[in-house]
């Protein structure tokens, strides 16, 4: 069985966990406010599907990255309002 294909979107996916838990950890964190954190959380899970969904492409995560960043910053700026 060949796993080549798979490797790619592996490490992004790993690589923007890695950093999810190590801004988790942060003690800034906390100084946010929902809509910044929403962003940051956008465009973390955008990057994972952009770079799952085009192959691991650097275009893709970076697309999906921006895309998910506005989607979070719009999420967040709607949680604000209420």
């Amino acid at each position: 069985m060949n796993t080549k294909p798979f490797r790619r979107p592996l490490l992004a996916t790993a690589v923007t966990l890695a950093a999810l838990t190590t801004l988790g950890g942060c003690s800034a964190w906390n100084a946010l406010g929902s809509r910044e954190a929403a962003t940051i959380g956008g465009a973390a899970g955008g990057a994972v599907i952009g770079g799952a969904a085009s192959g691991g492409s650097a275009v893709g995560t970076v697309g999906g990255a921006a895309v998910g960043g506005v989607i979070g910053n719009q999420i967040g700026r709607e949680q604000q309002r209420r």
